[in-house]
């Protein structure tokens, strides 16, 4: 388990990308970055099962009976 991203570390981080962030900015990306963490770290605990990958998806290639 990792521990969120603080208002510091966002800025140090974006400063060693080359993206210097102005003071205000700092919480606001340490917030948006936990919350993409977090919606990744859900996604990653989908089981998809049987689900076959999008490669072996056709457009309209699917049945359209909406018979009830």
């Amino acid at each position: 388990m990792t521990s969120e991203l603080t208002p510091q570390e966002a800025a140090r981080w974006a400063l060693r990308a080359g993206l210097p962030l102005g003071d205000g900015r700092h919480e606001e990306v340490a917030l948006t970055a936990n919350y993409i963490h977090s919606v990744i770290s859900t996604l990653r605990d989908l089981d998809f099962g049987d689900t076959p990958p999008a490669s072996s998806y056709r457009a309209g290639q699917e049945d359209t009976d909406a018979t009830v």
